[in-house]
């Protein structure tokens, strides 16, 4: 028999004696399309297609991914802030578009936290700290140390102004007084790039991006930046080991529009979570240095909330300001 989480889930509330939200004994009815708010072939878009493919099997409609890329995930957003909050438009986000574009940005088309449902944190994205193999440092201490020699000549890249490799770098600045000079590209594939070829010569960026590069001498791994060591690079340190209180934690979550009915959201987690559990799933997002998670959706409210206060002070105590 395949199981159901809709009937379960009404069995459940019918048990209870409790009349079930309209929405439930419907849903879904039509297809369900999952926005994806940067361009196709990234971590994000790839964990969006594997959970596209389970939920098509579970719920018997199609969950269409769409990449709608631009202003660092806003457009995608926005869409889906303003769309109804019936189920069948849901967005991929991360951590940057929920808790740092508030502050970046003048006149946003949403609110990171109060325009939207928390469905489930998906996953967290190793942010790595590298640096091409011909700076002569092999941890951050001795980053530290030479860059504090050398003001203003180690040069950082980033995706962008505003974007967390850019936070990642200025917030060790700020923390340790070290000067960089900061190279801003469009997009992280190029800053990656740069800094293999020694026109820049450190990058804090996900593992997505910079672990193939390690595997193959082209980069230098320090440290990750996460608050604890990760499970997937356990023998790496993390930078807050030599800076304390220093941590970027980046994420993936699933969403929906404020105002989604509990039941529905409820039924949407179960699901999730069951997919971010399957072995395969877990170790093809392993691979790319990203760590499947499972929220609840009140755990998630509080994690969403708490990085907004948290990295929102950052940006504005930092002057940062997306260009």
């Amino acid at each position: 028999m395949k199981f159901s989480f809709r009937s379960a889930l009404r069995a459940l509330v019918l048990a209870a004696g409790i009349v079930p939200a309209v929405v439930m004994a419907a849903w879904p009815e039509k297809p369900i399309t999952l926005i994806v708010p940067w361009a196709a072939g990234g971590s994000t878009d790839i964990l969006a297609r594997m959970l596209s493919e389970h939920m098509t099997k579970t719920y018997g409609q199609s969950v269409i991914v769409e990449n709608r890329s631009g202003a660092s995930g806003n457009i995608g957003s926005a869409l889906v802030a303003r769309a109804k909050p019936d189920g069948y438009t849901l967005l991929i986000g991360s951590m940057s578009t929920h808790t740092m574009n508030d502050a970046l940005y003048d006149n946003m088309p949403f609110d990171g936290v109060k325009s939207f449902t928390p469905i489930a944190e998906l996953a967290l994205v190793t942010n790595t700290m590298v640096v091409n193999p011909a700076l002569p440092v092999n941890s951050v201490e001795e980053f530290i140390a030479y860059a504090k020699e050398r003001p203003e000549e180690i040069a950082y890249a980033s995706a962008g102004t505003g974007s967390t490799n850019h936070l990642s770098a200025a917030m060790l600045e700020k923390a340790t007084g070290i000067k960089m000079i900061h190279v801003p590209y469009r997009g992280g594939a190029p800053a990656v790039l740069d800094t293999v070829a020694n026109r820049t010569q450190v990058l804090f960026s996900a593992g997505t991006q910079t672990l193939p590069h390690v595997q193959t001498d082209k980069l230098k791994l320090l440290a990750v930046t996460e608050t604890s060591r990760s499970p997937l690079l356990s023998e790496i340190p993390i930078v807050g080991e030599t800076v304390p209180g220093y941590s970027m934690e980046v994420w993936y979550g699933a969403f929906g529009p404020a105002g989604m009915d509990p039941a529905l959201v409820a039924n949407l987690n179960a699901e999730i979570n069951r997919i971010l559990a399957l072995p395969d799933v877990k170790k093809r997002m392993g691979d790319m240095g990203v760590l499947v998670m499972q929220t609840t959706p009140e755990e998630f409210a509080k994690t969403l909330e708490a990085d907004a206060k948290k990295y929102s002070a950052i940006v504005r105590d930092l002057g940062i300001k997306a260009e």
